[in-house]
């Protein structure tokens, strides 16, 4: 069983699109979306006469064509944002008024999920690839319904799915962070959260963990230091381990062939930890990359027989 795992594509349209490829391409029996799918931004597009102004990356646009609206439309949200159009009224309102910000941003957000759904469907459709996505600690609570409706995807977020033979344990919840984000717990709370899911499957030992954390002090985890004020601490040089205790003690434990993991976009790397191989593959998003893992299971023997890292 051929199993292709990606994560922390944060709203990046050309990351989505090359994921739902990337099945047929590698010859994939199961994708696997590991979670922080939505975009942390908007980016408006004001109108103003005859053409359009944004600010993107810090520099100010001016767009004077359709063509070119479009053409900026698509670049960013392959970077992960969701483009806005605005009036000047309706930009006057937003600064007034933060809820009207909130509001387009989960509006963006959720109808971004939907197309992505419906794309997801009409591209698996028919291929008998197994797609699993499952939510991360980043991504509100309101798009698990949205996948859980689709036809050709399956909610992995609290949920244990049969995969010939393995178990598939997947949850997006993670350790406490300094963004107080969607989906944490403290690590005992996290411990217990594994342990139920763990134990509906047959036999833990023939399982695939799929959470969003890593291991702590794996060096899947390493991220730069920040100070009291958010800063980077050494320009970004400084690295921690920011993983979870709980993610590590749970697979010393249970002991399965394969962990995938992500939330640290700098962690890209695989480790053994006890009998088990941890895998992150990382996150350059932003930049339209997408960072995956392509790992092959024997069906028969329960065991891991080779991965490989990739960009595409």
């Amino acid at each position: 069983m051929r199993v292709f795992f990606a994560t922390d594509i944060h709203g990046s349209d050309v990351c989505w699109r090359k994921f739902l490829n990337a099945g047929k391409f590698h010859k994939a029996d199961v994708l696997i979306m590991g979670g922080d799918m939505t975009g942390k931004a908007m980016v408006p597009i004001v109108a103003n006469g005859s053409s359009w102004e944004l600010e993107l990356q810090g520099q100010r646009q001016v767009l004077t064509t359709q063509d070119e609206l479009t053409a900026m439309e698509k670049r960013i949200r392959d970077r992960g944002y969701y483009p806005v159009r605005l009036s000047r009224d309706e930009v006057d309102a937003w600064a007034a008024d933060a809820s009207l910000v909130d509001a387009r941003f989960k509006a963006e957000m959720l109808g971004n999920v939907e197309q992505w759904m419906a794309l997801g469907d009409e591209r698996l459709a028919g291929t008998g690839i197994r797609c699993i996505v499952s939510p991360a600690n980043d991504d509100m609570f309101e798009i698990d319904p949205i996948i859980e409706a689709a036809e050709h995807l399956e909610l992995g977020e609290g949920n244990t799915i049969e995969l010939d033979g393995f178990t598939l344990v997947s949850t997006g919840w993670a350790n406490p962070t300094p963004w107080n984000t969607f989906r944490e717990l403290p690590e005992p709370e996290l411990r217990e959260r594994i342990d139920g899911l763990v134990a509906q499957a047959a036999d833990p030992r023939r399982s695939i963990f799929n959470f969003h954390a890593p291991p702590y002090g794996s060096n899947l985890d390493n991220a730069p230091k920040l100070d009291a004020d958010m800063n980077y601490v050494s320009g970004g040089q400084a690295l921690i381990p920011v993983g979870s205790k709980a993610v590590r003690e749970s697979i010393l434990a249970y002991g399965p062939p394969l962990s995938l993991h992500g939330h640290i976009h700098e962690g890209k790397g695989a480790v053994t930890i006890g009998s088990t191989l941890a895998v992150n593959p990382g996150s350059s998003y932003e930049d339209g990359v997408l960072q995956a893992a392509i790992v092959d299971l024997d069906t028969k023997k329960g065991t891991v027989k080779r991965y490989l890292l990739i960009n595409g």
